[in-house]
């Protein structure tokens, strides 16, 4: 009874799925897009034309074809389709869906699809749970992500399955989503027309994500059941340009590395406008803080002393106000900052001297460097023949700081660039005295 109700509910809700699904290839024929994975010998042809039982993840960003290919793969080879939400779903899902699998393999000899949608989101016990299944091929998985695999996915499992990286649909893939969607007879059926000027602008905004053209699209054809969609149509079903920037996946770590590239390159352009994408997709301001904070010390330092100070100075202002004031005080750090002379001495030097510490080269603290404040150190020749440097004339004395394994040892090796190239001049110069020439 139950499953009869569900087939009338089914045919009940066909024609109004959202055209996004209604727009679904059918066929690997009418995948658009991501020709470096359907072109002859690919794996996904492999894996539709051979049958061959494997394991996939399909890593991208939103609207380009991950679900789409997941079911294209299981309607072209004929195999039972399973979806598992890995938003709601969890451990004992996962392997009711396995023991599914298994029940229809051994009883009819079908194979089964398993996708799992948003795999990122799973915890490490239940892609456990998956790793059986994928290891005996009791299923062919097929795990979509919109995160890096190599943050969110463990080992063995990544190990035993093929990464498949889906890359933004181009301009004119998305006309033709468009243009497809506007005259097929699952989509509008003709009964709109799409000027050429609407279609331009539904391309910029999609930003290489066929599913919010088409949601767009459908959104402007419920203000036009009939006539042309214009641009004003569409500015009016649509209120801006949502920004793709997932803060918990790749595009948080793509958009982050290129602000602190452009900084780095001191192009300021560049690099408010990466702020801004970060500020409008809601990233923590305190986290766009730290970073500048880091940057102020690892691509400025010594060049710039100052940058430090703003870069604090912004972190603090952003604690203090928050947003929508705080993008200021950022602003103002970043332009700081990418302007400033550069110079990475300082990273360069504490990466050398914790390098020597790993290595083993360590040795013991020179004796009249050791602390005589307590009972019994004297007896112990600690502090003994230390030479106080405010007692000499210019505040230097010659004596050995250093263990003997690293004496000798140069870690920090200042520029020429901006304020750094006096602090040169004067590094050299003590460190000839201290080192009486060696």
């Amino acid at each position: 009874m139950d499953s009869l109700f569900d087939s009338a509910a089914e045919e009940a809700h066909k024609g109004h799925e959202p055209l996004a699904v209604r727009m679904r290839p059918r066929g690997l024929d009418e995948v658009l897009g991501q020709r470096h994975l359907l072109g002859p010998g690919t794996p996904l042809r492999r894996l539709v034309e051979g049958d061959a039982p494997m394991s996939l993840f399909l890593w991208g960003p939103p609207g380009t074809g991950k679900t789409t290919l997941a079911y294209v793969v299981a309607g072209a080879t004929k195999r039972r389709f399973v979806e598992v939400s890995a938003v709601s779903a969890g451990v004992k899902e996962v392997r009711a869906a396995i023991d599914g699998a298994r029940r229809e393999l051994g009883m009819t000899g079908r194979q089964t699809v398993l996708f799992v949608d948003e795999v990122h989101r799973f915890n490490k016990a239940q892609q456990d749970a998956l790793l059986p299944a994928v290891e005996n091929r009791w299923v062919t998985f097929i795990g979509a992500t919109t995160e890096n695999p190599f943050f969110s996915v463990i080992s063995p499992l990544l190990s035993r399955s093929l990464l498949l990286t889906l890359e933004p649909l181009a301009e004119a893939d998305v006309r033709a989503v468009l243009d497809r969607a506007t005259t097929d007879p699952r989509g509008l059926a003709g009964k709109v027309r799409l000027a050429p000027e609407a279609a331009d602008h539904l391309v910029r905004l999609a930003g290489g994500d066929a599913r919010r053209s088409l949601t767009y699209l459908e959104a402007a054809a419920l203000l036009v059941p009939e006539g042309e969609i214009t641009v004003e149509t569409v500015e009016k079903a649509v209120d801006s340009a949502a920004v793709r920037y997932d803060r918990q996946g790749d595009q948080h770590y793509d958009v982050v590395s290129a602000f602190i590239k452009s900084m780095r390159g001191s192009d300021v352009d560049a690099s408010l406008h990466y702020l801004a994408r970060m500020v409008e997709a809601g990233e923590d301001p305190r986290f766009i803080a730290r970073r500048i904070v880091i940057f102020a010390s690892e691509d400025v330092g010594m060049a710039d002393p100052t940058a430090l100070q703003v870069a604090v100075a912004a972190a603090r202002a952003v604690e203090f106000i928050g947003l929508p004031e705080g993008r200021l005080n950022l602003a103002q750090a970043v332009i700081h900052c990418a302007l400033a002379p550069k110079s990475n001495a300082v990273i360069k030097a504490i990466d050398a001297a914790a390098a020597d510490v790993r290595r083993g080269l360590i040795g013991q603290v020179p004796p009249h460097l050791r602390d005589a404040h307590y009972a019994g150190a004297a007896d112990l020749g600690h502090g003994k023949a230390y030479k106080y440097p405010h007692d000499a004339e210019h505040g230097l004395v010659r004596q050995d700081y250093a263990p003997e394994e690293v004496r000798g040892r140069r870690y920090y090796e200042p520029t020429r660039h901006g304020a750094e190239a006096p602090v040169a001049d004067r590094w050299a110069r003590i460190r000839d005295f201290l080192r009486g020439g060696r």
